[in-house]
């Protein structure tokens, strides 16, 4: 169903792409930012995200990163597109580009079988399902979080079915999601299992508030009670698992970087028009020098952030597994567009603090971001490994 080779559809097409997703999520994504249709932590209910995707659909943009013959972009071709999406923070969801559905179409894009593509994956390229990806477990119980050998999710067969049982934490979506991938540990090692949601063995116990809410359903914990799949619904090869999950969240990571660079994009450009309209002192803020080097130091940041995904795309372009790269990028980027939305705050002083613009949700988005795929500390964990590894061998 799909074709993931990295020569991608060419730079006219992408920017023809690219272009028509800007349009749409300008014209006619950003008007929803106001619509009351929120759940209890103000995330945007699915009525709302299939209402968007209709007139995505109607427009053509829906899924914009994976072709009508079924092609992917390239991943240099995927940062034009999903940096556009990114514009709001409602962008994504409703043109398809969003985590973890643009992360979860990817995987099974490389390792489905067809028969698990065309039940699983193709009602969430159209559209119809949301997905959920079951890796996290509850921390305080041991569980994996950023270190997923510390899974305790256990699977075992039974027959021609699999049998899974354990906790999972922050599984981003699950309420309401079609699709699930769940993650648990054999004796062979990690297994991946698609599951149609919801099903009775796979429990919300919690759906936690968090600091950000761009995405339906939230972050669940899950308890997963003898859930039974049945054998051909194993993703891949059994004890493959960790592997399939570099596979997944690589791309993964620089595709949130990619749609959070659009909303610092916005953000940017709504504090750039406060600061110009905004008398104090006897002249407008961007005059005062204070002010207008937060924007400047914005503009220097922003260009940084491009040309960092750029580099991380081009290496995941080359078939590399860019596991390095993308930690690099992920805290790199990550960082910098913190620095975006806290400066833009900071410019739009008290109207920076309300909702009457999106700059204070990016803030709180991105300060999540930090965290999720992985925090900041971990991937310079993971890079001072590297280093050591790497001085050790020249020794």
């Amino acid at each position: 169903m799909t074709d993931q080779s990295h020569h991608g559809a060419g730079p006219e097409l992408t920017a023809a792409i690219a272009e028509r997703v800007e349009r749409f999520v300008r014209e006619v994504v950003i008007p929803y930012e106001k619509d009351p249709r929120r759940d209890h932590h103000g995330a945007p209910t699915d009525e709302l995200m299939h209402e968007m995707r209709e007139k995505a659909r109607s427009a053509g943009v829906l899924t914009p990163h994976i072709l009508p013959d079924g092609r992917h972009l390239n991943q240099r071709e995927t940062a034009e597109v999903l940096i556009k999406s990114g514009l709001s923070p409602l962008g994504p969801l409703a043109v398809n580009t969003c985590a973890p559905d643009e992360g979860n179409m990817f995987l099974l894009g490389r390792v489905a079988t067809p028969e698990l593509k065309e039940h699983f994956l193709r009602p969430m390229v159209e559209g119809h399902k949301r997905s959920a990806f079951f890796m996290t477990e509850p921390a305080l119980e041991g569980g994996a979080g950023s270190d997923p050998s510390m899974m305790q999710t256990r699977c075992w067969q039974e027959g021609d079915e699999w049998v899974i049982d354990g906790r999972k934490a922050f599984i981003t979506g699950a309420q309401g999601a079609g699709v699930g991938i769940v993650m648990a540990k054999a004796e062979a090692g990690a297994c991946m299992f698609l599951v149609d949601l919801p099903h009775p063995s796979i429990v919300i116990e919690h759906v936690p508030n968090t600091i950000d809410n761009s995405m339906p359903g939230g972050h669940a914990t899950v308890r997963i009670d003898n859930l039974r799949v049945p054998a051909s619904q194993l993703l891949g090869k059994e004890g493959q698992g960790f592997d399939y999950a570099q596979v997944r969240l690589a791309p993964a990571r620089l595709s949130h970087c990619m749609r959070w660079l659009g909303a610092c994009i916005r953000a940017q450009e709504i504090a750039v028009d406060y600061a110009n309209r905004r008398m104090a002192f006897g002249k407008v803020l961007i005059e005062h020098e204070g002010v207008g080097f937060m924007l400047a130091e914005n503009l220097i940041d922003l260009q940084q952030c491009r040309l960092m995904i750029d580099w991380c795309a081009g290496v995941l372009d080359s078939g590399s597994a860019g596991i390095a790269e993308s930690s690099i990028a992920k805290v790199a980027v990550s960082e910098a567009l913190m620095r975006i939305a806290d400066r833009c705050v900071q410019v739009m002083g008290g109207r920076g603090v309300t909702d009457d613009t999106v700059v204070e949700q990016v803030f709180r988005e991105i300060r999540a971001f930090r965290i999720y795929d992985g925090p900041t500390e971990v991937h310079k964990w993971s890079l001072a490994k590297r280093i050591r590894r790497e001085w050790k061998a020249t020794q």
